[in-house]
């Protein structure tokens, strides 16, 4: 077996990805290369999650093949990679954030919604049973993007410039959220001003005044230096999140049968290990960067309230979706 991980530097992802238009994962008695794409560096749990898929997918293979990963957004943001994946080129593989895959299967955000999960057994519990099967079919239908795992695991908080401790102080809060309609229509319902701006935009946004702040798990916030700009958090805990491990269908079909086995199983297993391991590294980064006082943690006054505002909406979200049945398998769970 080979294991070839390594990375490339270009000015712009589009030049490269038409540079290999061309490329594919080769089969047969040549060697397979798989190439994946994060945002983050080394340190980050999705990047690990992805070196441990390869670690497993290049252990369980009976045959030659190797890995390309780009690191630190490389190839643009996630909307970007969802593209890519789309349509089979530069990314063979990746983790993703349910919202950003919107474009191609408008009900894939369910999965993601604020305040979905009561807490983090009842969000592993629905991650390791089938519930959301009928969401990954669609997604790949629609998408060709298929589902192979699902890591995860940060809770997602209020990342501010200035501290926000109540309803009155959220009230009119201008903030980034993701791309899926869902997201600014719960936010819009707990009295804020949700803007959907491109990732690779918001510190600059905050830094700027064109945003106030924005929402995310302690191990983005740490990683991209967010504290730089927002560094009050408030403990809204409105989110753990859902990353799908995900592969081209285009890349997934053109592979031996055996080798597709040997991904299924591994992106299972990684997904697996990358919920462990975010949802514990987790507390230690906020921890981290409450020690180096970079950050500021507010708790949210009347957090339960969040809950009463955000329910209908949810529910509404499911039902344009005639996804209810599922919503209430979810909740049930």
């Amino acid at each position: 077996m080979t294991f070839m991980k390594s990375t490339f530097t270009l000015t712009k992802a589009a030049t490269f990805a038409a540079a290999i238009t061309t490329v594919t994962a080769t089969t047969g008695a040549a060697e397979v290369t798989l190439r994946g794409a994060s945002l983050f560096d080394e340190n980050h749990a999705y990047t690990k999650t992805l070196r441990e898929f390869e670690r497993l997918v290049g252990e369980a293979y009976d045959g030659d093949i190797s890995f390309e990963m780009h690191l630190n957004g490389e190839l643009g943001d996630e909307s970007d990679f969802v593209t890519f994946l789309q349509q089979g080129v530069a990314i063979d593989y990746a983790i993703m954030a349910p919202s950003n895959m919107a474009v191609f299967a408008p009900a894939i955000p369910l999965m993601d919604m604020p305040f979905l999960f009561r807490d983090l057994d009842h969000w592993n519990t629905v991650l390791s049973s089938d519930v959301l099967k009928p969401l990954e079919d669609e997604l790949y239908a629609k998408a060709d993007i298929k589902v192979i795992g699902y890591a995860g695991g940060g809770t997602r908080n209020l990342a501010s410039a200035n501290a926000i401790s109540n309803m009155d102080e959220l009230t009119g809060h201008k903030m980034r959220v993701m791309g899926a309609p869902i997201q600014a229509s719960i936010f819009s319902a707990i009295n804020a001003a949700p803007s959907a701006i491109a990732y690779n935009e918001v510190y600059n946004a905050i830094q700027t005044g064109v945003i106030a702040g924005f929402e995310n798990e302690a191990a983005s916030i740490q990683n991209l230096k967010f504290y730089e700009v927002a560094p009050n958090i408030t403990l809204t805990k409105h989110a753990i999140t859902v990353r799908p491990v995900v592969m081209s269908g285009k890349t997934f079909r053109g592979l031996p049968e055996d080798l597709q086995a040997v991904i299924v199983e591994a992106g299972s297993t990684a997904g697996a290990f990358g919920r462990e391991l975010e949802s514990r590294e987790d507390g230690e980064k906020l921890q981290q960067m409450l020690d180096a006082k970079q950050i500021t943690v507010t708790e949210f006054e009347g957090r339960e309230n969040l809950l009463d505002l955000v329910v209908p909406v949810q529910n509404d979200f499911a039902a344009g979706l005639g996804a209810t049945e599922l919503l209430e398998a979810i909740r049930a769970k």
